[in-house]
């Protein structure tokens, strides 16, 4: 794992990627990825998928670790060094790349759901417009939820995308 600049991090990876073609270091230096993970976010009443950063400030490299290889990466503009004790770097063991890789989805997980069961719900379009409901079910393979509302007098369970309702 390297350091960068904040907000640097994908010129980082582009200016690596590059090197490493450059220099001619693909036997060495495989990948460079920027940790991210999608998240729905809603601005102005809209619902987009955005990308956030993981680990703001850091890029992950697999590398073989040798002088010529640290030297590519360390001399790599933006990079601020490497994370670890002094000047020697530290790995990330098997289990840390694949936890940081489920997050970010690499692995055929599925996109960061922003609602939980049991929360409270208002649906902002479609015919059940303005109701408040509870979540019910979650269906993130579809993006779809169930939502219980109150419509006269009885509780009616209606299924709802991710877009159709806002948290209270």
């Amino acid at each position: 794992m390297i350091h960068t600049y904040a907000g640097y991090e994908n010129k980082v990876k582009t200016n690596l990627d590059k090197r490493v073609e450059s220099m001619e270091m693909q036997d060495k230096i495989f990948r460079v990825l920027v940790p991210v993970e999608k998240e729905i976010e809603t601005k102005n009443g809209q619902r987009r998928t955005i990308l956030r950063k993981v680990f703001p400030g850091y890029v992950l490299v697999e590398m073989i670790m040798e002088d010529d290889s640290w030297f590519v990466v360390r001399n790599t503009p933006g990079v601020t060094g490497f994370v670890g004790p002094g000047s020697k770097p530290i790995h990330l063991s098997e289990q840390e790349v694949n936890h940081i890789l489920k997050q970010m989805g690499m692995d055929g997980s599925k996109t960061k759901i922003p609602f939980v069961l049991k929360e409270q719900v208002r649906v902002i379009s479609g015919p059940f417009s303005n109701f408040i409901g509870g979540i019910e079910e979650i269906h993130p393979e579809r993006g779809k939820l169930k939502v219980t509302v109150s419509m006269f007098g009885r509780e009616t369970p209606v299924e709802l995308t991710f877009d159709q309702v806002e948290k209270l």
